[in-house]
């Protein structure tokens, strides 16, 4: 039951407490000058302005809890003691109870206390070394970030980027590749996660590591390396800062050096391991001395060694064979992909290059009914083995097993068109085209679209006629594959008619490009009719 409204005067004043009685049950209770708190019990301690007065409260654990006050006048001093006695009735031994004193000021501050028990010493020492490693508090940081190793040890690694829950943790950071409630059940089971150290670690900004946006990379004193990233600026800079501000925290120990310099090495089949610091160095046998780390050497080694390199390189360079020498010894072999088209078609002794009619052959013998044709992506790898097998003029087989995808034999045809250095339609025919397909007659547009196609070289105009051949073939069966006219464009739009120079324009100029591309297709008989005067 919590006292009542104080009403009239105090008949007492203690310090910051003002003492009332309770007129319907006679007791005293008292009010702080501060607050108004209210309370039944006195307070442990105070301290008139007038007198000092020690207050000794003895609680004894009987049927009813008895308080008794003593008081005893004490002289004007600069100090006083409040001592405060803990007792157990059933117990005999003083060594069990507790007793605790505390040093007051004139002005009522406790300065210091006084441990007068054991086990509270113990604690009041573990509090003191908690206090001096205030630097040490962990902190903690929760979140989803893109995240991808790119050195393990010192070694490259190729960047594969995933999305994990990243936990900050002290001066460790942890990377779960599962969703937040998996780590949080994966921690439970004592499963552990991928973590680094932040102890003599450095973070930094870069931009050359990856094309993305707000990356910054973490590297180890092992020497491992990370990049993080994240498309929303306040996430990624949030974590770049409580990340740096662990690593700054973070004691940097004298033996830290010495202790992670060691690293491992693994050439052929052997695994040499190097220490640095203050372990004596080993002589290195004469087959040893490719090794490339070397931590611990002065300056005018490294001058020595650098002039050493030098010399070896411009030896390298001056007797590299020239070009000529090693396509005459079969070394370098003329390209197809890359090469210009009047180039491969004289070597060829065609107008159309082979491997162009070789992918037509295949999509019309299989590829005809299959959906998106030409707009879905084959596997990359696969094209790039099928690119290889051509540019080294292996014998080629579209009807083997590892082409049985249609779509990988369209993303390599397509891949030769868009690396071709001059395009199906060259670049000084560019805008030529632009001013056709924007003139607003219908029959005047197609006329010049006809009369620039005349003008093509031979090459181009062969091959882009049997392309677009292909491609009507393609529009015939849109029906079952679901390639229009218009999606035809879109693919081949870009990839057939592009600008020398790009423009800010580009995504006006891909308008134009597709419906070029359209046109064709739709006045094909009109555009290439009495092509063969």
């Amino acid at each position: 039951m919590e006292p009542p409204s104080p009403i009239g005067l105090p008949i007492q004043i203690l310090d910051q407490w003002e003492v009332y009685i309770d007129s319907s049950t006679g007791r005293k209770f008292y009010v702080s000058s501060i607050n108004r708190e209210r309370t039944w019990k006195p307070p442990r301690f105070f301290q008139s302005t007038k007198d000092t007065v020690v207050n000794t409260v003895n609680l004894q654990p009987l049927s009813k809890p008895i308080l008794s006050v003593e008081k005893q006048p004490v002289s004007h001093q600069s100090t006083g003691i409040v001592q405060m006695r803990i007792k157990n009735a059933n117990l005999q031994h003083d060594r069990r109870s507790q007793s605790k004193s505390m040093i007051l000021t004139d002005s009522g501050q406790v300065t210091k206390p006084i441990i007068c028990h054991r086990r509270n010493h113990s604690q009041h020492d573990k509090s003191g070394i908690i206090t001096s490693l205030e630097h040490l508090v962990e902190e903690r940081k929760e979140g989803y970030l893109n995240k991808t190793k790119i050195a393990d040890g010192g070694k490259k690694m190729r960047k594969n980027w995933s999305n994990a829950w990243i936990i900050l943790s002290g001066q460790k950071l942890e990377f779960h590749k599962e969703s937040k409630q998996q780590a949080l059940s994966n921690l439970k089971s004592g499963n552990k996660p991928e973590w680094v150290d932040l102890c003599g670690a450095s973070i930094e900004w870069t931009k050359e590591k990856s094309s993305r946006k707000n990356v910054f990379q973490i590297t180890t004193a092992s020497g491992n390396e990370f990049l993080l990233q994240s498309d929303i600026d306040l996430i990624i800079l949030d974590w770049f800062h409580a990340i740096r501000k662990v690593i700054e925290k973070v004691p940097k120990e004298k033996g830290f050096t010495s202790r992670n310099l060691e690293l491992r090495i693994q050439k052929s089949s052997s695994t040499e391991l190097l220490n640095f610091g203050n372990e004596s160095k080993e002589q290195k046998p004469e087959n040893r001395k490719s090794l490339l780390f070397k931590l611990n050497y002065s300056a005018s080694d490294t001058s020595c060694d650098r002039k050493r390199v030098k010399g070896r390189l411009k030896k390298f360079i001056s007797r590299r064979p020239s070009l000529n020498t090693l396509q005459a010894k079969g070394l370098i072999k003329d390209q197809v992909f890359g090469c210009h088209l009047h180039i491969l078609c004289e070597r060829e002794g065609t107008t159309v290059p082979r491997f162009v009619i070789q992918c037509m052959e295949a999509v019309e013998k299989r590829g005809l009914d299959a959906d998106g044709i030409y707009r879905v992506s084959g596997n990359l790898a696969t094209i790039q083995k099928l690119r290889y097998i051509v540019n080294q003029e292996e014998k080629l087989n579209l009807d083997d097993s590892q082409w049985e995808d249609i779509h990988v034999v369209t993303g390599a045809l397509k891949m030769f068109f868009r690396e071709l250095p001059e395009p199906l339609f060259p670049h000084c025919f560019f805008e030529q085209f632009l001013e056709a397909i924007k003139k607003q007659d219908y029959d005047v547009r197609i006329e010049a679209i006809k009369c620039l196609i005349k003008k093509l070289p031979k090459s181009n105009h062969d091959t882009l006629k049997i392309l677009f051949v292909h491609l009507k073939k393609i529009v015939a069966k849109a029906s079952v594959n679901l390639m229009s006219t218009q999606s035809l464009g879109i693919v081949f739009g870009p990839t057939l008619l592009r600008s020398e120079k790009e423009s800010g324009n580009m995504a006006v100029h891909m308008i134009y490009q597709n419906q070029i591309v359209e046109l064709i297709l739709m006045e094909y008989d009109e555009i290439f009719s009495s092509q063969e005067d």
